[in-house]
């Protein structure tokens, strides 16, 4: 076969550990095994060193000065706009919002672009297994204009009813926002199919991705979405970053969601003349040194290649799947066909913040709690869940040892 062709060979995993300095520390004198990477990932000594970097040898504001570090600092930030605009394969550069995370991006749609245009009997469709980040900045603004939220119901699997959420697109639907992966359940929603769906229609759709930028190629051509949201922190990058993507067009219609230095051409205090996009929404001073450490992040992540990410991924949740199966009592919430690395769970006569809390003493950081999915956790009528989410840095031995502590702590509370 030309070597050209040949596959990618697997990571290796040792060497990518040594690279995340917190994987080698201990909890309750026990080594970490870290597995609440859908909460915030672990961040590479790159990343580190970028940030460290950044405030020792470039520390200026961006876009203000004529200095030196005036200007490096604004070349590292903008850099990082190229870098998610390739990591996209966004059109335009031009089409990157800097912003705090996904939460502040969708609020910025809601402020920017829903609120202006909604009207009593409007509304706004999301799914049942949406994050709150994804679904109160839409009730705030269905609040403020006489609008109504419609949910789309998903299966007992954790599936979306794909049928009955095309069905739900009528007239009446002014947007349409879903995430592209659970971060519950793990479940890859099919974003190309529904955004054609939407777009037939005439409805825009946002995609929350802040579950699926850090787990699987993100192609914003392929996908057909209007709009699409993600957080740093889970990428490997510093918290207080992230970004949304928007089409050109709907960002020119879009007046700004914050005013300040920055987002304008001119301020006289007749009136005042904004910037073009994307500066128009980013007033104020920016977390410069953290985007230059998402920056870093990115380049980490591309040289890993996103698709063995992903191969080293469904291994490990593969694994985990069929070792906690064989726990007694035991319940995974949520089983799609197309899952990302992430386990909800239930064990039987035990509560999943006992079990967290015990399991933490063991060295295990799980996520235990309602995962800022409510009506998620109502729709399964549980109060919470117990959640394992993976990365690539994980290891089965790891898996071995968490499944080994959680009969442990089981039998325990039993």
């Amino acid at each position: 076969m030309n070597a050209l062709h040949d596959p990618a060979p697997p990571l290796d995993v040792e060497r990518i550990r040594a690279d995340f300095p917190l994987l080698a520390r201990t909890v309750h004198d026990k080594p970490l095994v870290y597995l609440d990477n859908a909460n915030t990932a672990q961040k590479p000594a790159a990343v580190i060193e970028a940030v460290d970097r950044f405030y020792r040898e470039t520390n200026a504001n961006v876009a203000r000065a004529v200095h030196q570090l005036g200007e490096e600092a604004t070349a590292a930030y903008e850099a990082s706009r190229d870098k998610l605009a390739r990591f996209l394969n966004a059109p335009s550069r031009d089409e990157i919002v800097l912003t705090s995370g996904t939460t502040q991006a969708i609020n910025l749609v809601a402020y920017s672009y829903a609120l202006p245009r909604l009207q009593p009997g409007d509304e706004i469709l999301v799914t049942t297994m949406e994050h709150h980040a994804n679904i109160v900045p839409w009730q705030i603004v269905c609040g403020r204009t006489g609008a109504k939220l419609k949910v789309a119901p998903i299966s007992e699997r954790g599936e979306l009813i794909v049928d009955k959420f095309v069905a739900a697109l009528t007239p009446s639907v002014k947007l349409a926002a879903v995430a592209h992966v659970s971060n519950v359940l793990g479940t890859i929603n099919p974003i190309a199919e529904l955004a054609r769906a939407a777009r037939q229609r005439g409805i825009p759709l946002l995609v929350d991705g802040s579950q699926a930028a850090p787990h699987l190629p993100i192609d914003l051509k392929a996908l057909g979405c209007d709009f699409y949201a993600l957080t740093g922190h889970k990428l490997f990058g510093p918290t207080g970053t992230g970004a949304l993507w928007a089409r050109k067009d709907i960002l020119r219609e879009m007046p700004p969601f914050l005013g300040g230095g920055e987002m304008i051409r001119e301020v006289r205090f007749e009136g005042t003349t904004f910037a073009d996009p994307p500066h128009r929404f980013e007033a104020g001073t920016p977390n410069i040194a953290g985007f230059v450490g998402l920056g870093a992040a990115l380049d980490y992540v591309e040289a890993l290649g996103r698709e063995r990410i992903v191969e080293r991924e469904q291994a490990l949740l593969e694994h985990a799947t069929a070792a906690l199966k064989a726990v007694p009592g035991l319940r995974i919430v949520g089983e799609a066909a197309h899952k990302a690395a992430v386990i909800s769970f239930l064990v039987e006569g035990a509560h999943a913040h006992d079990l967290a809390t015990l399991l933490d003493h063991e060295g295990i950081a799980v996520r235990s709690g309602h995962h800022c999915a409510h009506p998620l956790m109502q729709f399964y009528g549980v109060p919470a869940t117990l959640r394992a989410s993976l990365a690539f840095y994980n290891t089965h031995e790891e898996i071995d040892r968490f499944v080994a502590a959680l009969v442990k702590v089981r039998q325990f509370l039993l």
